[in-house]
């Protein structure tokens, strides 16, 4: 067998290109499918007479009306919306479920009325909650992004420092060791009794409690990507003359970044849970206060309404550190899964 021919038996299979939304459905197809079943959740809504009193179902109606209608528009009009038909390609399929969904919760809760009162509301609930009593949702909701933003960002810092330090320095790892396996599997809502005893104010506890709890999985994660740094780095800078800062600061830190941004994310979703307990326990606004308050009074759409905000603004947060991991890895994206 020639060269060339044992070198044409290891050519990797040639893998056809995917499309968005799968080859079961096409483009056009699951932008028209979607807005259809859009507009048919719409017509649903409206023609079906609720079985209690509901606020703004017409409005909702309407809604889904419109929404459907420009889901139809842009598959009909296909490639020539741009980014608006790549988008709707990747999206159709969870387009088409969520209608389902959203008609399916709809004739159960508000037209034939089979789940309990108060604990589960129906769609237009949700929208009452975000007219009538926006204004309070949102000032909670910047409440807590200001609180989670000082703890987050301190727990941050103080992490990966501690965890370069403990990844370098052999004296500071004989110390950091024992307290990281002492401290790390503790909850930080444990602390609660100390945090408000040891601070002035709630809010300056709050913001202990979160930063302990975004601290601890970055320093592990930062010590880990540190240690496993691959020696021969090390020695190739060595034999260049590099200096130990040189060592710290242009080998291991860069080298151990995949480690970091782990922990980043971990830290920011402890960071997250600690923040509705934190917010329960002193603070007198934000969305752990709003849970608090809505359930005492059993306005269980207003819990709801307040965990959906807050399950919006967390992921909106973890795709924003994404496009950070990808603008300051952007020299290992051959190197990882991404």
């Amino acid at each position: 067998m020639t060269v060339t021919g044992e070198l044409s038996t290891l050519e990797p299979a040639v893998v056809p290109e995917r499309t968005g939304t799968g080859p079961w459905l096409q483009p056009w197809v699951g932008g028209l499918a979607a807005g259809a079943l859009w507009v048919g959740a719409g017509a649903l809504t409206a023609a079906w007479p609720d079985a209690d009193d509901w606020a703004y179902t017409r409005e909702l109606a309407a809604a889904e009306a419109v929404g459907g209608a420009l889901l139809v528009l842009v598959g009909l009009l296909g490639s020539r919306t741009g980014a608006l038909f790549e988008r709707l390609r990747n999206l159709a399929p969870w387009l088409i479920v969520l209608a389902l969904a959203l008609a399916v919760w709809e004739v159960a809760v508000a037209k034939l009325n089979l789940l309990p009162r108060p604990f589960f509301a129906p769609p237009q609930a949700f929208l009452e909650v975000y007219l009538d009593d926006g204004r309070r949702l949102a000032e909670c909701a910047f409440a807590s992004f200001g609180l989670l933003a000082v703890g987050y960002l301190l727990g941050a810092v103080a992490g990966f420092t501690a965890g370069v330090a403990i990844g370098w320095s052999r004296a500071v790892a004989y110390w950091g060791h024992p307290l990281l396996r002492l401290i790390g599997p503790l909850p930080a809502t444990a602390w609660l009794p100390i945090a408000f005893f040891a601070f002035p104010s709630s809010w300056s506890a709050s913001v202990f409690l979160i930063a302990l709890a975004s601290a601890i999985p970055v320093a592990v994660l930062t010590w880990s990507g540190v240690a496993g740094v691959n020696s021969a780095y090390y020695d190739i800078a060595r034999t260049l003359g590099a200096s130990p800062r040189f060592l710290v600061l242009r080998v291991a830190i860069p080298a151990a970044m995949p480690h970091v941004f782990v922990g980043l994310f971990m830290g920011l979703c402890m960071a997250f849970s600690v923040l509705v307990v934190a917010e329960m326990v002193g603070v007198k606004a934000g969305l752990g206060w709003y849970l608090q308050w809505a359930q005492g009074w059993a306005a269980y759409a207003n819990m709801y309404a307040a965990l959906l905000v807050l399950a919006l603004v967390c992921s909106t947060l973890v795709g924003l550190l994404f496009r950070v991991r990808d603008r300051v890895l952007v020299w290992q994206k051959g190197l990882l899964k991404w």
